[in-house]
C-alpha cells in the first residue's frame, strides 16, 4: 500500500481540492441557474441535468469511472492518483453546491456577465487543478487514447470534442445559449493558460546544471521531448558550461519543472514565451516518432 502511494503529497491534493470547489461553485452558481452548458464531460453531466434531470455530481462519476479503467496506464500512476482524487472532490463539491447554493444569482438579463463569469470561475478552478499535477478525468484520459491510437494530438482532440458536446446540447439550448457558452469554453481556457503561465503556444526554457546528461535523458524518457545540448562559459568563473535549450508545449512546463528540481535542486534555468514554434512534436505531430535513446 506504501508503494501505491510513494511520490502522493498532500499539499497537491489540497491544492485540488480548493480548485474542484472553484469550479464547481461556477458551474452551479453561473453554467445552470442560468441554462449554460460547457465543453468536455462537463458538458454531457449539464446536458443530462437539463434533458433527464441527473444531477452533474451523479453523472460525472458515472462517466469518469470507466474512463478511468481504460485509460489508468496513460497517466502513470501518481497522476492518476490525483486525477481520481479530483474527480471525486468534483462530485462531491458539485453535490455540496447542488444542496446548498450560496447564494442564487440570477442575471439572464445580462448573459455576456454570466459567460464571462462562468469561464473565469471554471477556467481559475481548472487550471488550479492541473497546476497540482492532477485532472478531473474525462476529456483528458479521451484526448490521451484518440493521440496513442489515432495520432490526433491533445489541443486538436479536446477543441472536436467541446465542440461536438456543445453542438450537441443545441438538443436542449437555443442556439443563442450555445452561443454564450462559446464566450464560457473560450474565457475559461484563457483563464486555464494564464494561471499555468503563459498563453502563448509553446515555452522555451535554458537549463545550466551539472548533471546535463541526467536531466536531458530524463526529459527523453519521461516527456518524449528532445532537447539540444549547448556550450557556454560562466562569465565570473570562465569555466565551460553545457547549456540545455530544451521547447515545450505549455501544459508540460509543470512537468519539465519538476524533473529539473527532482535532479538538480540548484540548476539555473530560466523560462520564455514561444510566439510560433514548427518541428517534429508540434507542427507534425502524425508523424512523430519516438525519440531514439543511444
Amino acid at each position: 500500500m506504501s508503494k501505491l502511494f510513494e511520490g502522493v503529497r498532500i499539499t497537491p491534493i489540497i491544492i485540488i481540492f480548493f480548485g474542484t470547489l472553484i469550479f464547481s461553485f461556477g458551474i452551479i452558481h453561473f453554467n445552470m441557474q442560468n441554462g449554460l452548458a460547457h465543453g468536455g464531460v462537463t458538458g454531457i453531466t449539464l446536458l443530462l441535468y437539463y434533458v433527464a434531470g441527473i444531477e452533474p455530481s451523479l453523472s460525472n462519476l458515472l462517466i469518469n469511472i470507466p474512463l478511468f479503467i481504460i485509460g489508468y496506464k496513460l497517466l502513470g500512476r501518481v497522476m492518476l492518483i490525483y486525477s481520481v482524487i479530483g474527480t471525486l472532490f468534483l462530485s462531491l463539491t458539485l453535490r455540496f453546491f447542488e444542496l446548498n447554493p450560496v447564494t442564487e444569482i440570477p442575471l439572464q438579463n445580462d448573459m455576456i456577465l454570466v459567460s464571462i463569469f462562468a469561464g473565469v470561475f471554471t477556467g481559475a478552478g481548472l487550471g488550479i487543478i492541473f497546476r497540482a499535477g492532477g485532472t478531473t478525468g474525462g476529456a483528458d484520459i479521451l484526448a490521451r487514447l484518440a493521440d496513442k491510437f489515432f495520432g490526433i494530438s491533445l489541443g486538436k482532440f479536446m477543441f472536436g470534442f467541446d465542440a461536438v458536446v456543445i453542438t450537441v446540447s443545441l438538443i436542449h439550448l437555443t442556439p443563442t445559449q450555445a452561443m454564450y457558452t462559446l464566450v464560457t469554453v473560450f474565457v475559461g481556457t484563457r483563464v486555464i493558460d494564464f494561471i499555468i503561465e503563459g498563453a502563448s503556444a509553446a515555452k522555451s526554457t535554458m537549463i545550466i546544471t551539472s548533471k546535463t546528461e541526467e536531466v536531458s535523458r530524463a526529459i527523453i524518457e519521461r516527456m518524449s521531448r528532445g532537447s539540444t545540448v549547448l556550450t557556454g562559459k560562466g562569465s565570473f568563473t570562465s569555466d565551460e558550461r553545457q547549456v540545455l535549450y530544451c521547447v515545450v508545449n505549455r501544459n508540460e512546463l509543470i512537468q519539465l519543472k519538476k524533473i529539473i528540481n527532482e535532479i538538480d535542486p540548484y540548476a539555473f534555468f530560466s523560462i520564455n514565451d514561444v510566439k510560433e514554434v514548427s518541428g517534429e512534436g508540434f507542427t507534425f505531430d502524425q508523424e512523430k516518432r519516438p525519440l531514439k535513446i543511444s
